[in-house]
C-alpha cells in the first residue's frame, strides 16, 4: 500500500507540471510532454551528434525540461544546462490565460506581460528540468541566465553549443550570435524557424513578425531566409556555416532551420 501511495503521489507530480519535453524519468514513466519521444529522438538525432560525446562539454541554451541536456548527458557529455525566459514562466497558468484569450477571440499575451505569471525569482517553469533533473540522478550543471545580457566569461566555452528554437525569440538576433560565437570553441548547432520566399532563395533576407501571426506566439520577432541565417552566423564570427537539415517549408512558407556553425 505504501509503495503505491508513493507511486500514486509521483504520477500526481508529474501530471502537475506543464511539460515541453517527453522526458524519461526512469521506472517506465515518460513525462507527456507537448513534444513526444518519438519526435525529440529524430530531433537530437537530426543534430548529426557522435553516440559516445566522452570528453565533449555542452552547453544546451534554453534547456526547457532538459532533454536535450539529459541526452547529452547519457552519450558522456559533460553538460551545462541554461535557461533563464522559459523557467521563468507559470507556464501552467500562462496557458489558461491565453486560451481564455482565445476563446475571447483575443491574440495570446507574452507571459513578462501579464501579471502574476513572470516570476525569475522562483522560477515555477524550472519544475520539470528540476524533478527530471532529481529523479534522473543527473549530473548536468546548471545556468539560470540570459545569454544576451549576462557575464559570459565565467561559462567558459565549449565544443557543443545547442541553441535549439530560441534564435526568433530575440529582438537582437545579430547580437545574440555574436555572443553566442564566444562560448563556441568548436561548433554551435542553432535551430531557428524560417521563411522560404519563393524566387528569393538565395537571398538574406529577415522577416520582422510584428504580432502572433507566426504559430500564434507573440514572443516571436526575426524569421530568417535560409541565405538570411547562414550570412547572420558569418557576420557573427563564424568560420565555416551550412545547413545542418533544410527546411521542409508548409503553404504560408514557415518551416524550420538547422545550422551548423563552427568557430
Amino acid at each position: 500500500m505504501a509503495l503505491l501511495n508513493r507511486r500514486e503521489r509521483e504520477r500526481k507530480t508529474v501530471e502537475d507540471i506543464s511539460w515541453f519535453h517527453s522526458v524519461d524519468l526512469g521506472d517506465g514513466v515518460v513525462t507527456p510532454g507537448a513534444k513526444s519521444p518519438e519526435l525529440l529522438r529524430a530531433e537530437f538525432d537530426s543534430l548529426g551528434l557522435p553516440s559516445d560525446m566522452t570528453g565533449l562539454r555542452v552547453l544546451d541554451i534554453g534547456a526547457w525540461d532538459g532533454f536535450f541536456s539529459f541526452e547529452a548527458e547519457s552519450r558522456g557529455a559533460d553538460v551545462v544546462a541554461l535557461d533563464h525566459y522559459v523557467w521563468s514562466v507559470d507556464t501552467t497558468a500562462l496557458n489558461a490565460h491565453n486560451r481564455d484569450r482565445a476563446a475571447q477571440g483575443l491574440p495570446a499575451q507574452p507571459a513578462d506581460t501579464v501579471p502574476g505569471m513572470w516570476d525569475p525569482k522562483r522560477l515555477p517553469g524550472k519544475a520539470g528540468f528540476d524533478l527530471a533533473h532529481a529523479r534522473r540522478k543527473s549530473r548536468v550543471k546548471v545556468e539560470v541566465g540570459d545569454t544576451t545580457t549576462m557575464d559570459l566569461a565565467p561559462l567558459g566555452t565549449f565544443d557543443v553549443v545547442l541553441y535549439l528554437g530560441v534564435l526568433y525569440h530575440l529582438q537582437d538576433p545579430i547580437g545574440a550570435l555574436r555572443r553566442l560565437r564566444t562560448l563556441t570553441r568548436g561548433r554551435a548547432l542553432i535551430e531557428t524557424a524560417s521563411l522560404t520566399v519563393p524566387g528569393n532563395e538565395d537571398r538574406a533576407l529577415w522577416q520582422f513578425i510584428e504580432g502572433t501571426e507566426l504559430n500564434g506566439d507573440p514572443t516571436n520577432w526575426w524569421v530568417p531566409t535560409v541565405e538570411g541565417a547562414l550570412a547572420a552566423c558569418r557576420a557573427a564570427g563564424f568560420s565555416e556555416v551550412s545547413v545542418q537539415k533544410a527546411p521542409e517549408p508548409d503553404e504560408n512558407g514557415w518551416g524550420r532551420l538547422l545550422v551548423n556553425a563552427v568557430a
